[in-house]
């Protein structure tokens, strides 16, 4: 018969735990005990506590936020969890003194760290200076897609939204017709009444939800002065293409060092598009730099590199002002380098779309004739775009409703016409030209690659080894808080890796 050892659940046993001894030099844990009890400067948290005098004490910030860091560090972003970990796990009652924080309170504390968080983010830069970790002339900025606290089906335009709402008021009513059907004794085929009164009862917060929103919020209008679309979840959000699909949430920006990949400035944005982001990035990290001791100047003639999602005449004129040797390439750089020439073959092949050179120039009538021998006439004489200046001459819209040859020479769906804009010149301080002849050099060439080998490590580390996959809280003040933790937590690591102190 086989035997086994014998097990006794009423035993008890007392294991003596030193928090000091937890907390062992070289580990995460131990910088971010040390970095928060010594370098960071914890008073900036004082003014919001009104207890001096009455009131029940508070828990000390350093606590909350060591416990904070370290449960970002370790892929633990919901308060519940936070609070579970300082009651169960070893690591986390040493960070917090055996102290027990409750969720709401950790949540109340990151969310309330509106004037605070952007001092602590430098207190950790100021530390990465002093350990020469910053190399300081290599630069890459770039950003990184993450779903929000809010759900794409609540998106839309405010037409949208109305028409939602009328929706569910149409649904709300045919729900209280089958209920008094039901109640006269009709139908018994209907769900229970609890169930009606359920669904009755979360249509009306529904429509009453919408309904106030809308009192309350104004069309949010793009750059282009289209109405972008709306959140009733969260307003501050936006609805983002990734590789991964859809989403609805931020766009959280990152400006990082090339030495050892420290992120010099972060930032949360409620837009997709990247063309807006450079300048608040660059004046953020400039104000950084000042805040801990360096020169109005720090990034002057420095190397900045960023993707093509950047490029666009604001971006490299702010780029210019900086005096920054910038290097955002347009969308078709890889098209002109030699080294993707053969590319085309893996591709699908498309019927050639006309090109200007396809169409002849009649100079005594000033118009171009399209290779279906239909004339083209001149309708604006100077046109300015991309700082490039153009004639724009026209096709009738008759002559191209009936052509043969529409497939391959209008793409747009909604156009009716083929337009040809001929370029005649090129307006001062054309700084999207003078960066195509600069990235295409052979020393843009050579710079440029670059970017990805600094940049996208960050993201990688902050998304997979610390398992930020979305932001928790809403709005953009406090994802931006719950972003700059992270960076913060990223930082730090590269200190204990490669501080020397």
């Amino acid at each position: 018969m086989a035997k086994y050892k014998h097990y006794d659940y009423s035993q008890s046993m007392l294991i003596p735990v030193f928090f000091e001894e937890q907390l062992m030099p070289g580990t995460l844990e131990f910088a971010i005990h040390t970095l928060v009890e010594t370098r960071m400067d914890m008073s900036i948290f004082d003014d919001n506590y009104q207890n001096d005098e009455t009131g029940r004490r508070a828990y000390d910030p350093k606590i909350l936020l060591k416990v904070v860091l370290f449960s970002y560090s370790r892929g633990l972003i919901s308060s519940r969890k936070i609070e579970r970990a300082c009651r169960e796990n070893v690591t986390f009652m040493a960070l917090s003194g055996n102290q027990r924080p409750d969720h709401s309170t950790i949540a109340a504390f990151v969310s309330s760290m509106k004037a605070e968080i952007l001092p602590l983010f430098r207190d950790i830069l100021l530390v990465c200076e002093q350990e020469n970790l910053l190399g300081g002339t290599f630069f890459a900025l770039d950003g990184v897609k993450l779903p929000g606290n809010a759900s794409k089906r609540w998106s839309g335009t405010l037409s949208d939204i109305s028409k939602k709402k009328e929706k569910i008021e149409q649904k709300l009513t045919q729900v209280l017709e089958e209920q008094i059907t039901a109640d006269q004794g009709h139908s018994t085929d209907l769900p229970d009444a609890s169930k009606r009164e359920k669904q009755i009862e979360k249509l009306q917060k529904q429509a009453e939800r919408i309904e106030k929103w809308l009192e309350q919020n104004d069309p949010k209008i793009g750059a282009n002065g289209r109405e972008l679309q709306s959140n009733v979840t969260d307003n501050e959000s936006a609805k983002m293409m990734t590789s991964h699909g859809t989403i609805q949430g931020y766009n959280a920006q990152a400006l990082v060092d090339k030495e050892h990949q420290v992120i010099m400035h972060a930032q949360a944005f409620g837009r997709g598009q990247d063309n807006q982001n450079l300048a608040p990035m660059v004046d953020g990290a400039k104000e950084n730099m000042k805040r801990i001791g360096e020169s109005e100047d720090y990034f002057e003639d420095k190397i900045l590199t960023a993707d093509t999602n950047y490029h666009n005449q604001s971006t490299l004129e702010k780029c210019h002002d900086e005096k920054l040797d910038a290097y955002i390439p347009d969308r078709k750089f890889r098209t002109r380098d030699k080294r993707f020439a053969t590319q085309s073959r893996y591709q699908p092949k498309k019927s050639k779309r006309f090109v200007l050179d396809d169409f002849t120039y009649d100079e005594a009538k000033d118009c171009y004739i399209c290779p279906n021998d239909k004339n083209l006439t001149l309708k604006v004489k100077r046109l300015t775009q991309d700082r490039n200046i153009y004639r724009r001459y026209m096709a009738d819209a008759e002559d191209c409703s009936r052509c043969s040859m529409k497939s391959r020479c209008i793409r747009r769906k909604n156009a009716k016409r083929r337009t040809l804009d001929v370029p005649i010149g090129a307006a001062e301080n054309n700084f999207s030209k003078a960066m195509l002849e600069k990235v295409d050099s052979d020393k843009g060439r050579e710079i440029y690659p670059q970017r990805m080998a600094i940049v996208e490590p960050v993201f990688a580390n902050i998304r997979s080894q610390k398992r930020m996959d979305r932001f928790t809280l809403r709005g953009k003040i406090k994802v931006n808080i719950q972003w700059m933790l992270y960076c913060m937590v990223h930082n730090i690591e590269k200190i204990t890796n490669y501080a020397t102190a």
